[in-house]
């Protein structure tokens, strides 16, 4: 499955765009861009297993770097600033990862 199965094109390439400058990433301006946060919860896990690569059912700080290359294949890397403070507003239990209930509750925070 492919993120534009679920979220239209448009809107990922205007969420990518509004993101390009480095340090201008926010997950939750992101989310609501790509019309994530508007999502039933069986979509938004979908995205979830999408960008748990490695399938631990978890999203660690590896797969958060390469977070925006999930929904566009060219898109940056986020930077380290980016990726940490991107897991810091997602990892609620301080474990260094981010849950499939704690990816919800980010998404819908948007």
């Amino acid at each position: 499955m492919a993120m534009t199965d679920l979220l239209a094109v448009s809107d990922i390439t205007s969420a990518i765009n509004a993101c390009q400058a480095t340090d201008s990433f926010n997950p939750k301006v992101f989310f609501a861009m790509v019309g994530l946060s508007k999502k039933s919860p069986l979509e938004i896990e979908k995205v979830f297993r999408i960008l748990d690569q490695d399938k631990s059912g978890f999203i660690e700080q590896d797969e958060l770097q390469l977070f925006l290359q999930n929904f566009s294949k060219g898109a940056r890397a986020l930077t380290a600033g980016e990726t940490k403070a991107f897991l810091l507003a997602g990892d609620m239990d301080g474990d260094g990862k981010i849950g499939w209930e704690e990816f919800s509750a980010l998404v819908k925070a948007s």
